[in-house]
């Protein structure tokens, strides 16, 4: 799912939403009128009162929007492998409008067996070591890997080394920002 287009929207129900770029934990309440300023993956960027906030996919219903899976698509006999980049392609910062793999921002993705489930472990770095949506995007990468079935657990480390550059950006990304 990708949309630019602004659409203006009071809230269904009650929903956590996070500040940008701090990512402080807000309560929105239902009835508030909100401005969706982007759509991207599967969260939400929204205006509320001159504030961004941003809200998860899985709390789609508060926008009255479907809740939507990025495993949903995926054939049936996809490797887990596969499984955890197909969600990762949907972790967008908010202030950025391309996915942290096609940012560059995932460096090492290593799935190994944990009894009947697996473990994943990921390294990740930011566009900016002082970034303020750095835990919020390593949390929420950590959220969707673990919500794969098969995951019993996901550890997620923000590093920074090597430090980030634009060329660890794919042509898609360059393509997204008006770099070509």
């Amino acid at each position: 799912m990708s949309s630019r287009k602004r659409e203006s929207i009071c809230l269904h129900r009650d929903v956590f939403a996070l500040m940008v770029p701090s990512g402080a934990r807000v309560m929105l309440h239902q009835g508030t009128e909100v401005e969706v300023t982007q759509s991207l993956g599967s969260s939400y960027t929204l205006n509320v009162f001159g504030n961004l906030l941003r809200i998860d996919g899985v709390d789609a219903d508060a926008l009255g929007k479907e809740v939507i899976s990025p495993l949903d698509d995926m054939p049936d006999n996809a490797t887990l492998d596969e499984k955890v980049w197909a969600v990762l392609h949907t972790v967008f910062d908010p202030e950025i409008p391309v996915n942290i793999v096609d940012l560059g921002l995932v460096y090492r993705v290593d799935v190994t067996p944990d009894g009947d489930q697996y473990a994943v472990a990921m390294d990740m770095t930011l566009t900016a070591p002082a970034c303020g949506m750095g835990p919020v995007l390593a949390g929420e990468s950590k959220k969707r890997i673990e919500a794969i079935p098969e995951v019993k657990e996901a550890i997620v480390e923000i590093v920074f080394e090597p430090l980030w550059d634009q060329s660890m950006m794919s042509e898609v990304a360059k393509l997204q920002l008006g770099m070509f």
